[in-house]
């Protein structure tokens, strides 16, 4: 090698992810960073073909700038039946600094969740997961009457920090487990409708590139509301 050569560094198919052409709703792209919208019953990531990681490129365009990275990448999980905005990084600056946001703990995300039961109206879990400090707050939004479960109540939930299946767990330590979760509840009251009824609905950032603060949010999932209504006239049939 002889002084001012350069080398090109050439990535090969072999080395990238067969795409997974499944079309996502983006509600943000630059050349930085985009956020997109993940429906229910995909995984984030892992060994399987059918994630979302796998998608990205179907839907995201690749950034132009000097550290933009191979293949856009998720800088946070959700879990495969969590729906909600979910952040990603097209370059290797946004993946480090975001990273470092979650770690600060100064993203703020919001979910809105219903549970089995009747929730007190304000309250905040510090319950540590695996040793490790963990905090979640909520309000409750709404409660209403059902046969088979006596109350639900729709939350907004603000988890303060990120464990894995924090919202679940701290949910589910308290007696009020998510509708639908599989994992955190007793056989006899597991719901076997259509899915988790947990949704991430707003996001607040800071651009890891321009510092301005970026305000995301979506429409909680129809499916919420019309199940809150259903059970809620079903109850008032029964008792009528």
């Amino acid at each position: 090698m002889q002084f001012g050569q350069v080398i090109d560094l050439l990535e090969t198919p072999q080395s990238q992810p067969k795409i997974f052409e499944l079309k996502l709703e983006i509600l943000y792209e630059d050349n930085h960073l985009a956020a997109i919208h993940k429906p229910a019953g995909f995984s984030v990531s892992g060994n399987e073909y059918k994630t979302i990681y796998n998608a990205l490129p179907f839907n995201l365009g690749k950034s132009s700038e000097p550290d933009a990275l191979p293949w856009s990448t998720p800088v946070h999980r959700l879990d495969n039946q969590t729906s909600g905005i979910l952040l990603i990084a097209k370059t290797k600056t946004a993946q480090i600094e975001l990273g470092n946001q979650f770690e600060n703990h100064t993203i703020q995300k919001k979910y809105s969740a219903i549970v089995i039961g009747k929730v007190p109206s304000i309250a905040e879990i510090k319950t540590p997961i695996e040793g490790k400090v963990a905090e979640t707050n909520f309000e409750v939004v709404n409660v209403v009457n059902s046969l088979k479960y006596k109350n639900l109540s729709l939350l907004n939930v603000y988890p303060k920090t990120g464990r894995t299946h924090q919202i679940r767990i701290h949910l589910a330590s308290i007696g009020h487990p998510i509708l639908g979760d599989k994992l955190y509840v007793e056989e006899k009251i597991l719901h076997k409708g259509k899915g988790l009824f947990l949704c991430a609905y707003q996001i607040s950032f800071l651009h890891p590139k321009t510092s301005k603060e970026i305000d995301l949010k979506i429409a909680i999932p129809h499916k919420f509301e019309s199940l809150l209504l259903r059970e809620q006239r079903r109850w008032v049939n029964y008792n009528s």
